[in-house]
């Protein structure tokens, strides 16, 4: 396996500074003004919307909401259809704190704040993860949070990708995007198959690893994939079901019908969904067409199954701690040889200087994040304490 080398001990920024002016290509120097109702401040990193929260509102008139103007500026290096593009290596949104002034394309002198990578499931997006980033930008200030669009994925869909399309290239692509901001991250945390992508990161980064890093792995294992029992919903059975849908739709009604008719249930069905955008919007009559590459995403849930990472947990590189959270209801994805292996390793990983825990979230399905927040919250606070 080929090794993605990290070899950087600080952030640092290697473009021009750009602070939330993007301008038209059509009038050199307009801009495009729009009023956000959030306590949060955009920015634009070569191209990919970054968001910081305010401790405070600025407002001339009394208002429970602040408002703030949000300008925009061509940074697509002689591209001149781009206006405002993410990164060629993956689109991503970088959601700070407020204490957090830093930026990769401003001042080169401003040290790099703590940073979590937050990694979606299959069929998912980085939007999974955006209220729930937010809370924790807010709860810990002085953090700044990146969420990706894995390939295949959301807006990084379009971005072309060579094949093959598993766990390990999804992990090399988020090494890279990382090279490319020049972050080191403190805390990676991946969803399902996003959690084996973060371990693949560990696998596959330079070591000795630059910093401590805390993985955590969300209701999904190191080896085998047990996706769902009788009744229950099967990514397999649902990306093939997807793939026989037009590239456009009518509706998002029609798709959910049609899913919930197949026997997959509403949850899952409103979750698919927000994959799909407007085709036109200008046009509020016009279809809605897929975001994601369904075909690319087969061949990553197919590695999904086949890849086996339990080298990384039993093996613990220095300075790693990998945490496991086993969702309460999500019984059938976990065996009870799952379970012997991870508190095995945590016995051999507490005599070394790696760490392996296990924790188990209450009053929750596979879907963590949305089934009990709060849970989620208070389990995982504890990596952004004391920083």
């Amino acid at each position: 396996m080929s090794t993605a080398a990290l070899n950087f001990s600080v952030c640092r920024q290697y473009t021009e500074a750009s602070s939330v002016q993007i301008r038209s290509r059509f009038r050199p120097n307009s801009v495009v003004n729009s009023k956000l109702p959030c306590n949060s401040r955009l920015f634009s990193q070569s191209g990919t919307l970054c968001i910081q929260l305010s401790a405070k509102g600025r407002s001339r008139r009394p208002s429970t909401r602040s408002s703030i103007q949000m300008t925009l500026v061509d940074e697509s290096l002689g591209r001149r259809d781009a206006i405002l593009t993410p990164s060629e290596i993956l689109a991503y949104d970088l959601v700070q704190g407020p204490l957090v002034r830093w930026s990769y394309i401003a001042d080169r002198s401003v040290p790099c704040p703590p940073t979590a990578v937050l990694l979606h499931g299959i069929l998912g997006s980085r939007k999974n993860w955006g209220t729930f980033a937010r809370r924790l930008a807010k709860e810990f200030p002085n953090w700044q949070f990146l969420l990706v669009d894995l390939r295949c994925h959301g807006d990084s869909a379009s971005i072309k990708k060579r094949g093959p399309h598993t766990v390990a290239s999804a992990a090399l692509d988020v090494l890279k995007l990382l090279g490319h901001l020049r972050v080191i991250p403190r805390v990676i945390i991946g969803h399902s198959f996003g959690g084996k992508v973060a371990l693949s990161m560990v696998d596959q980064a330079a070591k000795p690893l630059a910093r401590p890093v805390r993985v955590w792995v969300l209701d999904a294992t190191p080896g085998k994939v047990r996706a769902g029992r009788d009744g229950d919903d099967h990514p397999a059975e649902l990306i093939s079901f997807l793939n026989a849908f037009p590239n456009e739709v009518v509706s998002k009604r029609e798709v959910v019908n049609a899913l919930v008719r197949e026997g997959f249930s509403n949850d899952v069905a409103q979750w698919v969904v927000t994959n799909l955008r407007q085709t036109n919007r200008s046009n509020s009559s016009s279809g809605f067409s897929w975001i994601f590459n369904l075909d690319g995403i087969a061949e990553m849930y197919q590695s999904y199954e086949d890849t086996n990472l339990w080298g990384v947990v039993e093996d613990v590189p220095r300075g790693v701690h990998v945490n496991f959270l086993k969702a309460e209801r999500s019984l059938h994805r976990w065996a009870l040889g799952d379970l012997q292996r991870i508190h095995a390793a945590e016995e051999q990983a507490s005599q070394e200087a790696g760490g392996v825990e296990m924790h188990v979230l209450e009053d929750a399905g596979h879907w963590v994040h949305a089934d009990n927040p709060d849970g989620l919250f208070k389990i995982l606070s504890f990596s952004f304490e004391g920083v």
